[in-house]
Order: C-alpha cells, then structure tokens, then sequence
C-alpha cells in the first residue's frame, strides 16, 4: 500500500530533506520512525528536496508500506516515533504510482523577514532580520516581473539534464507588523531559486538595487548576476498542489 503524508518540520538541525552523508535529514528520520513502527525497510519520497536549514509546513510524502491496521493508527505511530521538530500533519492511502514530486502542478514557499532596528530572539531561527526600513512597494514591483514563464538561469541551478525555464503564477509580499512575507507559487523551482530572488528584491527594498537592474538581471540569464542570497533559516515550504 502507498500512504501520502503532509510533513512539518523545524529545519534547523538538518542537511536538508533527502539523505546526506554529512548529517541528519528530514527523509532520514521518517524512514527510521517508519522502521521502528513497522520493522520495514522503506523509501520516503518527498515532493520537495529542501536544502539545509529550510522549514516546511506542508512537505508531501509518499512511501509504500504493509500496515494492517489502518492509516489513523499509523499516523499515530509515527507521530510517537518522530522527534520533536518533525510532525505528520495528515496521513491517508493513495494510489499506487502516485509521486509527490513528480505529479505535482504547483508549489509554494514564504520566506520571511524580520524587518527592525533590533534583531527578535524569538523569530531568529525562523527569519532573516533586516534591520534597514525595506521598501516592501519597489519590492513587489520588482516581483511582479517574474510572474509567468520566464528562464530563471540567473537565479537558480536546473536538475541535470533539464532547462532552467518556469512558470511563476504568484510572487507577493506582504507586511505583517515587523514581519515582511514573500510569498512564490510556480509550477517548479530551480536549485536555491528561491533565495537568490528573495536576496536580489531585498536589495531592491533597501535601494542599493532598482527595479532595472532586477528585471535586466532577469533577462540577462546568467547566475553570476544574482549575487545577492538569502539565507536558508527564513524559508518555508508551505504547500503543494495536485491535479
């Protein structure tokens, strides 16, 4: 039988989602809790290969497992067997073949800015503090130039053998009191994508960039040209679409 899993995570003390050799990943821990319940050695697929240090609230897996006892009681066994900062949202039976990364349409992240005189101890683990007053109007000026299709080779790295084009349908940000929230849907995203855009409109935001040299950087398809990135911590994996 194959489960589907909505997965929340704190990031933090990871490599990232899928396996490493240099460390912790999210993957590895669902496949040890999954060990433990079950005594079988399984593949955890996740929609989204998040890199060290980024958060999810809405990671999709998917792996196949012989449970006969139903998927409530086994959302409930992961959930005793997961640390504390990886937590099954939701657990149900799914089709066979289904694959979270692959037959998914949409996807989306928030990355979030702390924007502030003074750094908050309680959202330094989860966002970028920017202690310069950002200019959140030039800001989504500047990301409304990357909705639709458009190739992305200045911002992000393509999987082998695949072309650095793809299609935005939303990039927003929003203030919320100190909080600035970029939020991005796109049908997929390049390597790091996310966080060199964010970099490049946060130096929109404080000036030291135009909108200009943004949409040229854009257009100019070349990844010496974003030399602006985000860090990791601030970044959310929020959900993900299917047909």
């Amino acid at each position: 039988m194959r489960y589907l899993a909505i997965i929340a995570y704190d990031g933090t003390a990871y490599c990232g989602f899928q396996k490493q050799l240099t460390g912790p990943s999210i993957q590895q821990e669902l496949e040890r809790a999954i060990r433990l319940i079950s005594g079988e050695e399984t593949t955890v697929i996740g929609a989204g290969r998040t890199d060290s240090g980024v958060h999810a609230t809405g990671q999709v897996v998917a792996f196949d497992l012989e449970w006969p006892h139903g998927p409530k009681t086994l959302w409930r066994a992961l959930n005793a067997n997961l640390p504390a900062d990886i937590a099954a949202v939701r657990l149900s039976e799914t089709k066979e073949g289904f694959h979270p990364r692959f037959d998914a349409i949409k996807r989306t992240y928030n990355y979030y800015i702390y924007n502030e005189p003074v750094r908050s101890p309680l959202y330094r683990r989860t966002s970028w503090h920017v202690s310069q007053q950002l200019d959140i109007g030039r800001m989504n000026l500047a990301a409304s130039a990357i909705v639709g299709e458009h190739d992305f080779a200045t911002f992000g790295r393509p999987p082998q053998g695949t072309n650095s084009v793809r299609q935005v349908f939303q990039a927003e940000w929003n203030r919320n009191e100190s909080l600035l929230i970029f939020t991005i849907e796109a049908n997929a995203f390049l390597y790091r994508m996310v966080r060199s855009l964010v970099g490049c409109l946060k130096a929109v935001g404080e000036g030291t960039w135009t909108v200009e040299r943004f949409i040229a950087a854009l257009n100019a398809r070349d990844r010496d040209r974003a030399t602006q990135t985000a860090p990791p911590h601030a970044l959310f994996l929020t959900s993900v679409i299917y047909e």
